[in-house]
């Protein structure tokens, strides 16, 4: 269902039983897929991919061009998976040549004035907080939650499961499974009440608190520590996927707790 007053054009390639509001513009080379609604004064521009039961509320802009001087009008695109919410004047930038486009899973909420800049992966089932500001060629795994205003730093990389304070200011990559808070931004401990609304065992979590205490809080560096959890702990999906996160890490990760 299309309202007369929503301006759609004839290129843009939109399902059946979608609902554009009043005041939409959409421009040409968009998809939209089925039962998605487009709230009132929404622009969606050239290169937006969305799925399927999507939900964008009024004054939010998807997929105009990035933030970024090395762009020189090269094709590129948004990606938007299905059953994700993008609240009031959200703007979600496409890609740039380095990687072609700016993906935000499915199941994700981005809450009122975020930004998502250029050439970002966002997993599934994220959410972030009201005025949060993601800078370019931030990757944030699935499940995590940004909470309000918190300010990512390009290049950065969030793990999944990860919650971090609002207000934060994130310069360093923050690892799987962690809680992250003050500045500069240091672990908190284990997310663990997210890990049990997820269906982790409370064993699951322990070993994840032994992993980050050998880490975090037994005086070593990230290198010596890693060396120690390789060898004194036994191999499961979440030890290698925490190892391979510090391991590949390309601007370090978040420092331990700071006392006061």
């Amino acid at each position: 269902m299309i309202q007369p007053l929503a301006y759609v054009n004839p290129e843009a390639k939109i399902a059946d039983n979608v609902v554009i509001e009043p005041f939409v513009t959409i421009h040409k080379d968009v998809e939209i897929g089925e039962g998605t609604w487009i709230g009132s004064n929404v622009t969606i521009m050239e290169g937006a991919r969305i799925g399927k039961n999507c939900r964008i509320f009024p004054g939010a802009v998807i997929s105009a061009i990035p933030q970024d001087l090395k762009f020189e009008g090269e094709k590129t695109t948004v990606e938007i998976g299905d059953n994700t919410t993008i609240r009031e004047c959200v703007t979600v930038n496409r890609g740039t040549r380095t990687k072609g486009k700016t993906v935000i899973g499915s199941n994700c909420l981005l809450m009122g004035y975020s930004h998502v800049a250029h050439d970002c992966v966002i997993g599934n089932h994220v959410i972030i907080g009201n005025a949060s500001q993601i800078a370019g060629e931030v990757i944030i795994d699935d499940f995590a939650i940004l909470s309000g205003l918190v300010a990512v730093h390009q290049f950065s990389k969030i793990g999944a499961h990860v919650i971090i304070s609002g207000g934060s200011l994130v310069r360093k990559d923050v690892p799987p499974y962690t809680k992250a808070a003050r500045e500069p931004l240091s672990y908190e401990g284990v997310n663990s009440i997210g890990l049990r609304r997820r269906g982790f065992s409370s064993e699951k979590i322990a070993e994840i608190q032994e992993i980050y205490r050998m880490l975090y809080l037994r005086g070593m560096n990230n290198a010596i520590a890693l060396a120690k959890i390789e060898a004194e702990m036994p191999a499961t999906r979440e030890r290698d996927e925490i190892i391979s996160f510090i391991k590949t890490s390309d601007r370090g990760i978040m420092k331990g707790f700071l006392s006061r």
